[in-house]
Parts: structure tokens; sequence; C-alpha cells
């Protein structure tokens, strides 16, 4: 699947802004604030119990070793990264203003507030691997103090006025959790209000799925199948489920991996397995002194050093290539990239209409502006968005329903034959012949609708297989 194009949704939704614009001075600061939302990237919140992994994947997405991982009062409220130079950290409080905050090699140490005072940490950083999205990191859910869990929730949940600025508004979510998600999990995912489309699911820890390191099966493809099995179960709530080795991520991502780690790592190399996780518990200095040996677990986990002394032998270089590939780090971002982060857009484009249509229900130009909100939405760019809009309608009224399912259908697949269901190779006149079979079909649903949702939903399929039936 490739992504749904998103430069063509941007440029429509820039030419309703400036015709917003033309209406009159007031109406222009309008546009310029909703236009400063559109041409902000996409912003994805990683969310997931405590211990997750959270703050360990966003520091391998990143790049950098800047989400704080260790039991620092940091680590209890939400932060924010985005791209931006100088690099530099700001407390965001509850009554809207604003501290700087000093950062200790990259790291926000110390708060000099309360936690209980702030309402996120923003940070920026001169990273081109975030450029295309921000990443929003989050205290976990069941915490060990209910402050936390109530921290997240007022954030991306509650709706509290300092914690509904755009510059935490999530327009896409990933959910970390280990084996199977639990119900109050679910419960949490469903009250962010995402879609299947914007909401990715990662299986963290593969690298100790299962057995473990020391298992019969290895853990990363034994991790991988468990996350298609999963992300079969899981459709009405995730795109997919990933399988992603968190520390190996971190270790290979931010650059942590010397020559001195490689060369320590590749000495273990004729030592059983079972052998040398006996040697990581003792105290004996043979063959790698005990603190390197902390060290390198710390750095690689029981899979990696288990796994990784041979290419260890080959140099820092080839192990960390190594690492990647098994962390499962460059499939994740494609998908962030192509799919989660488009169709994030495509929600975020779906935020900018409702901006239009609110402002058009209060302010005294109504009429003007709801002929531009019209204009946006007959645009020919938009029908993606305008379809995502009924489908989040259709989730929220009526998930079961078969419209529900035409319309992921719909917005999922980016090529008129995938639309409909049809092999990419089908021929024109077998898409006109789908087409119009479906055209039939929605008409025929549309004589007994059980909801409104449902009704306008059908209006917009008629439309859309209708131009595809032509």
């Amino acid at each position: 699947m490739t992504a749904p194009p998103f430069d063509p949704v941007r440029a429509g939704l820039d030419r309703g802004l400036h015709a917003l614009a033309a209406l009159g001075p007031d109406l222009a600061a309008h546009a310029n604030r909703i236009g400063a939302i559109l041409w902000s990237p996409p912003r994805i919140v990683v969310v997931g119990r405590l211990k997750a992994g959270k703050s360990t994947l966003v520091n391998a997405l990143i790049g950098a070793p800047v989400a704080e991982t260790a039991a620092l009062e940091a680590t209890s409220v939400v932060a924010v990264y985005q791209d931006g130079a100088p690099a530099r950290a700001e407390m965001v409080l509850l009554d809207g203003n604003r501290r700087p905050v000093e950062t200790v090699r990259g790291q926000v140490t110390a708060l000099p507030v309360p936690p209980e005072d702030v309402a996120y940490l923003h940070r920026w950083l001169p990273s081109a691997a975030i450029r295309d999205y921000t990443l929003v990191d989050t205290p976990g859910l069941a915490t060990l103090t209910t402050e936390n869990e109530a921290r997240t929730h007022r954030v991306l949940i509650d709706g509290f006025e300092q914690t509904r600025t755009a510059s935490v508004d999530a327009d896409a979510a990933v959910f970390l959790f280990d084996s199977t998600p639990r119900a109050d999990e679910m419960a949490f995912l469903a009250q962010l209000g995402f879609t299947p489309l914007t909401t990715l699911g990662v299986l963290s820890r593969a690298d100790g799925f299962g057995e473990g390191a020391l298992g019969v099966r290895n853990p990363l493809e034994h991790a991988a199948e468990h996350a298609a099995t999963l992300a079969a179960q899981l459709r009405g709530t995730v795109m997919t489920v990933m399988p992603i080795a968190g520390l190996l991520a971190e270790t290979s991502h931010t650059g942590s991996l010397t020559e001195n780690d490689a060369r320590a790592l590749a000495a273990l190399s004729g030592i059983g397995a079972f052998d040398l996780l006996d040697l990581l518990d003792s105290d004996d200095p043979a063959p790698v002194p005990s603190e390197v040996r902390g060290r390198l677990v710390d750095l690689l986990g029981e899979y990696g050093m288990i796994h990784g002394r041979t290419v260890a032998a080959s140099g820092a270089a080839a192990l960390n290539e190594w690492l990647v590939a098994q962390s499962g780090v460059p499939a994740l971002r494609s998908v962030l990239t192509h799919h989660l982060g488009a169709f994030a857009g495509v929600r975020r484009a779906r935020r900018i209409i409702g901006e239009l249509d609110q402002l058009a229900y209060t302010h005294p130009a109504r009429d003007q502006i709801r002929a531009v909100t019209d204009q946006v939405r007959s645009d020919p760019a938009l029908h993606t968005v305008v379809l995502f809009e009924h489908l989040e309608a259709m989730l929220a009224a009526d998930p079961a329903s078969p419209v529900t399912e035409e319309l992921r259908q719909l917005v999922e697949q980016p090529t008129a034959t995938g639309k409909l269901g049809l092999p990419p190779d089908a021929t024109a006149d077998q898409v006109r012949v789908q087409a119009q079979q479906k055209l039939a079909w929605a008409h025929t649903q549309a004589l007994s609708t059980m909801t409104a949702a449902e009704d306008a939903a059908l209006v917009v399929l008629i439309r859309t297989y209708g131009l595809l039936a032509r």
C-alpha cells in the first residue's frame, strides 16, 4: 500500500484559507492561525504502560538519547519533541506560561517546579528524523502514582484548556504493549478517539519475546509471528502491529556503541550461551572485566550479547548495522512516514475543516465562511479527507456496519482498483462494472439507514462510486 497523497490536500486547504483571508482582516487572522496548524508536521503520540519502552523508542526515532528513561521526575510529564534549532527545552505550565529548562547531555534531569504544575515539556532538536512528524512522549498508564496517569489523560483525553493546544494535540498514536493489550489499555485507546488508520500497535521488547534469548525459537521471529496474529485480531483498533526490539533500537540509533564495546563482545565468542549468562552474574574478570560486561548488557541485552558476538568480530560498524536490522526500526520508520504519518496528515486536514465549520457557527460572516467551507469540501483533492470524516463518524456510531468497512477501504486504498477490491491489473471495464455494482448496493443501503451518520456516509459513498463508475 502506498500512502495517500497529502500535498494536494494541503494545497486545497491552503486555497480555502486564502479565500477565507480575503473576506476581511479579522478572518485573515483566523486564516493565519489555522494555516499554522496546516503547515506544522502531524503529531504522533507514543502511549503505553509504565516501562513499556516508550522513551527508549522515542530516543531511537530521534537518533539521540534525549528522552528520559530513568526514574526521574521528568519522566512523569508529557514531552513534545519537534525539529528545530537551536536545541532547547521549555516547560509549559498549567497556567499557560513557559519557562526554560536546563538540559544535561541532552536530557532534562530535574524540573524547577513540581511535576503536577507542568502541562508538558516542549523540546526542540535539530533532527531530520523528526522533520516530517512531531513525537509526543507520555507517562505510563497504570503508573505507580495516580498523578502520572491523570496527567496523560489531561493532555490527551480530558480536553483541559491548556492541554488541548496545537502543541500537544495529536493526529495519530503509536501504542506500545507487551504480549497482548490489556482491557484498560484498550479502553484508554478508545478514549483517545483515533481510528485504526491513525493508530499503530508496537509489540515492544521483541528480543525477549516468548522464551527469550535462550528459547528454542528465535524471539524476534516468534514476536513477528505473534504481531501478525494480533494485527488481524485488532484490525478494528490499529493499522497493524509491528515487533520492535527497543534496546537494540536505542543503542544502534543513538551512537552509543563503540569499537571497545565491539571488541569486548567479540572476546566472549567462545563461551556457550548458558555459560555466558552465568558469567554475567559473576565477578570473574576473564575474559572481559565485569563492569564491561555490565555495560554490554545495558546496551545489548541478552539477545544482542548472545547473537551479536560473531558479528562483533567485524567491528562496531558491522555490529551496529546488524543491531539496526534486528531492531525493526527501519520498517517502523517506513510505516510512520508513508502510512501512519500520511493518515495523520489526513486527520489533521479533517481537523482544519472542523475549525472552519466552527468558525462558520460563531462568526458574523457565517454565510461567506460556509461558502468557503463548501468549496473546500467539494475540491476533488480533498475527497479522501471527506471520506475520512465520515469514517470517523461511522466508527463512533456503528463500527460493525458494512458502510464503515466500505469507507475504510476507500480511504485506505490509493488506487481505483484497490478502492473497489479489484486486483491491480483489473481493466477499465472491470472497474466500471464493479463501481456500478457498488453504487447499486449503496443506493439499496440508503433505503433503510440505521443512524444519521450512516445516512450521511451513504450520500458520500454514492457520490464516490458514481465518480469511479465514470
